[in-house]
């Protein structure tokens, strides 16, 4: 039997890995193909905004995805939510993933309070992800607290190889979220330091790449 073969689409350099690390662990018969344009989250950060431009990358990234063979896409940028809506209504034939709809899903059933911590450490994706857990929450009918923590400097220390003082910095910021339920971890980079997370608030921590490569599998398995 052909392996099925998925479209990992990427806008961090720090995202492949973690995803593909995931992948071998819970799921390792797919056949995986990455596209990576790191521009755009380059271009995000200087623009401050989602503009028509990006959208538009995004449909001909999938388009591209479709033509190789792709039976399914994830996406692991989480500040581009509005744009990954696009594709999913451009091909609603295959299962489209934002990275953090399936880990938004498991911290609502693992927080009956709804008080779930989010850490990220680029500041657009927590502008993204908030109006996404609002949406799965009304969709449940399920209460939602949201605490938010952004840790930058995690961000700009993997950017400069360090990537022990990412996850120090992501615990040491981490650290706020103690009170919460549990902690969503918004960015597929950040998967690497969740063991340091999970010391230092005593909480359960979800990731992206597990809970969307258990989502996949799930619809396509």
């Amino acid at each position: 039997m052909a392996r099925p073969r998925l479209a990992l689409i990427h806008a961090l350099r720090h995202s492949p890995a973690p995803i593909a690390e995931a992948f071998a662990r819970l799921w390792p018969e797919p056949f995986l193909m990455n596209l990576f344009d790191d521009s755009l989250s380059a271009d995000l950060a200087r623009d401050g905004r989602l503009t028509p431009s990006m959208t538009a990358r995004f449909l001909e990234l999938a388009a591209y995805a479709r033509r190789t063979g792709a039976v399914a896409i994830l996406f692991t940028c989480s500040a581009f939510g509005p744009c990954i809506d696009a594709v999913k209504a451009q091909h609603p034939d295959i299962p489209v993933l934002k990275p953090n709809e399936a880990m938004i899903d498991e911290a609502l059933e693992a927080a009956p309070s709804g008080r779930i911590g989010v850490l990220a450490t680029f500041p657009a994706t927590l502008a993204s992800i908030r109006p996404e857990f609002e949406e799965a929450a009304a969709r449940r009918g399920a209460p939602l607290s949201l605490v938010e923590v952004c840790a930058p400097e995690a961000l700009a220390a993997l950017d400069a190889g360090d990537a022990e003082a990412h996850d120090r910095h992501a615990a040491a910021a981490a650290a706020a979220l103690a009170g919460c339920e549990v902690v969503a971890l918004a960015q597929v980079s950040l998967a690497r330091a969740a063991a340091a997370i999970a010391a230092a608030t005593g909480r359960p921590v979800l990731t992206t790449p597990d809970s969307a490569v258990l989502r996949l599998r799930s619809l396509l398995a």
